[in-house]
Parts: C-alpha cells; structure tokens; sequence
C-alpha cells in the first residue's frame, strides 16, 4: 500500500482542516453549552459538498473515495466530536439507504435535499431490548391494504429532535425478519420521545422515537423484498467501523496538541514541565498510539476503496482507534492536570466525547469477537 496522499487527497484533507481550525474549534464549547443541533455548521459543510462525498455524481455527489473521506472527517472531528457525529448521520447512516434502495421521487426530494442540508436524515434501529442482538427487535410493521402499520419503540436515535425523515428498521412478513422502511416526519403516529442526556457529544442530540399504527406507504418501503434489511446493513458496516476509527483519530489528535502546548509553556521547578521525563514519556506514547491508529484507519479504508475483503480491518481499526483515542484523552488530561478537570480547558471534552467512538459501530469487545472468529 503506498502511504502517501495524492494531490486531491492533501487538497480535501487542507479544506477540512482550515474549516475545521477556523469555524468548527472556536465554538466547539459554546455549541456543546447550547446541547443543540449546529444546523448552520452542517448547512456550511453540505454547501462544501461533505455529504455528498460517498455517492456518485449522478446522485448529486463527487464520488470521493474512503481515504479520503476520512482525512476529511477526522478534521472535522479534530474540531469538535458532536459536529463530525452529526455530519457522518446526515453523510452515510442517515441517507445511504434512500441512495441505495429509494424510488426517484424519495431521492428527488428527500435524498438530495439532505445532500444540501436542506433535509435531516436519520437511522432508527436500537431498542430498549436490542441493541446488538438485532434478532430481539420488537418493532413490527403489518402489511395492510396499499402499505404497512409500523408500531415499535426505538432507542439512541442519533438527530431525531431535528430530522425531517427516519429509516426505519423493523421486523416484517411472514418470516419475520427485518425490512427497511422510509418514514417522514409528518407521518402519522411518530412521536418523538424523551431527549438522551448524554456524558459526551452534547451538540449531537439524541432521542427516543416511538411509532404507533404509523402508516408507511408501499412506496416508503426500501427494502426490494420482506426480510433483505440485515444484508443491506451489513454492506453498510465496514464503512461504519472505518470512519469511527476517524472521529476517534480526530480527537486524540486535538488532545495531544492541546497536551503538547500546555506542557510547553507551564513552568515548574523553573522549567517546562515537557523537559520531566515523565511528561515526554506520555507524549511519546500518544503520539505513537495516534500514528498507528492512523496506518490501521488507512489500510482499511484503502481495503474498501479497493474492493477487497474489509470486515476483519475494519474492526481492527474502529477497535484500536477509539481504544487508543480514550487513552490518548486520558493521558492529556493528567498532563494537565487540575486544568484536565476544568470545564474551561477543551481536553474534559476531548476526555467525555471520545467514548462516544467505543460504542458507535460496535463495542470493543464484539469487535473482538467478530475478530477472532475471522481468525479461525
């Protein structure tokens, strides 16, 4: 594999950076304080073309390869967890199965809108009693005359206060198995529930979503067939595991250099604390850590780009990043010390998003499963 960017590569990677420094990081704080949606930042991000990236020209995107995307998404998680979390919905799992499975009309209005900002997209499919076990999904969709009535509870729905438009997983036909289905806003018999509050990524606003006799026409259906919902979303996972690993990239990153500039200009014992042993062997560590959760990252992403088996990398990467991002925080934190438990300093942030990267696209230790079960 050759490690190095091309131009277009560096060019993208340089965009997202420079937004990211000069629009995202100023008002990272103020935006988590708010604990509300930043519309106007996924509005400037949809109007750089960031949501279209993945998909085709003729859908309204650049085709922009995995590699790429994720230099593009760890920037903007650099700059602030809860708006890259919240483009990375409104980018693959809140609008990739309208591109896939939706007729013209669903991606001429709902689907390229979303692309501009102009609509919000999200993905229900954890319960209350299902979260990695997607055979006890309880929500169910009847089939009655010219579409489905979908009743089911839906937990950790990542948007909801804000979206304009679900995809829906829930069990249906006579086998019982999962089907995706498109459901609006404004469709009767949603509701949207009580907000999550969370310990991390508070700009990412997460809520319980309930359907009860919602009627989803058979045109809202995006499965092609009852039951075909968990092989469309198994096409989905890598990608997912593999930009994780970005967003937990972009944070550790932010907190190494915020570990590193502290460390240089706080004074004890008449000199800077990086010249103790003790702080440089940290730093050293971080680094190292951050470098090889890149390469991991990198590969896999390559892997997809190039059409070759992923699944097993991608848990690799998604495992070791946001493992090594959660210690990386952590380590930035001691270096700070009482400052690394100030609200005012931003690694107490970098410190309680980060988490948010070890449950998002599977736990560490499923991953490890799916892993050694590769291996055998």
């Amino acid at each position: 594999m050759d490690f190095s960017l091309t131009e277009e590569q560096r060019a993208v990677q340089e965009t997202f950076a420079r937004f990211s420094d000069e629009r995202i990081a100023p008002q990272a704080d103020a935006l988590d304080e708010a604990r509300a949606y930043p519309r106007e930042l996924i509005g400037e991000l949809c109007n750089l073309g960031f949501a279209g990236m993945r998909y085709p020209e003729e859908d309204g995107g650049s085709a922009v390869d995995l590699v790429t995307f994720c230099l593009a998404l760890s920037e903007i998680a650099r700059g602030s967890m809860s708006v890259a979390g919240c483009i990375a919905m409104q980018s693959l799992m809140g609008t990739k199965f309208l591109q896939m499975l939706g007729n013209q009309d669903i991606k001429q209005r709902l689907f390229r809108a979303a692309l501009k900002g102009e609509k919000i997209g999200a993905i229900c499919m954890t319960e209350p009693d299902a979260g990695s076990n997607l055979g006890a999904m309880s929500s169910h969709a009847r089939k009655v005359e010219g579409g489905y009535l979908l009743n089911g509870q839906k937990m950790w729905v990542t948007a909801a206060p804000v979206a304009d438009f679900f995809t829906v997983f829930a069990k249906a036909g006579d086998e019982n198995k999962i089907t995706v289905f498109l459901v609006e806003r404004d469709f009767k018999g949603v509701k949207i529930g009580r907000s999550i509050e969370k310990m991390g990524v508070w700009a990412l606003p997460t809520s319980e979503v309930s359907f009860s006799d919602c009627f989803v026409p058979d045109t809202h259906r995006l499965s092609k067939d009852e039951g075909d919902g968990e092989s469309h979303l198994h096409k989905l996972l890598a990608e997912i595991r593999i930009i994780t690993g970005a967003m937990a990239l972009g944070a550790s990153r932010a907190a190494l250099a915020e570990a590193v500039r502290y460390a240089s200009e706080r004074v004890q014992f008449g000199k800077p604390i990086n010249r103790f042993q003790a702080i440089q062997l940290k730093l050293a560590e971080m680094a190292t850590d951050i470098e090889a959760a890149s390469h991991l990252v990198s590969y896999a992403a390559w892997r997809e780009d190039t059409g070759q088996p992923s699944g097993k990398e991608a848990a690799m990467a998604k495992l070791f990043a946001s493992e090594a991002a959660a210690v990386v925080c952590d380590k930035a934190a001691r270096i700070l010390a009482s400052y690394g438990y100030a609200m005012e300093f931003p690694v107490q942030r970098h410190l309680r998003d980060v988490r948010f990267t070890l449950i998002g696209g599977g736990t560490s230790e499923l991953l490890k499963l799916g892993i050694a079960r590769e291996l055998s």
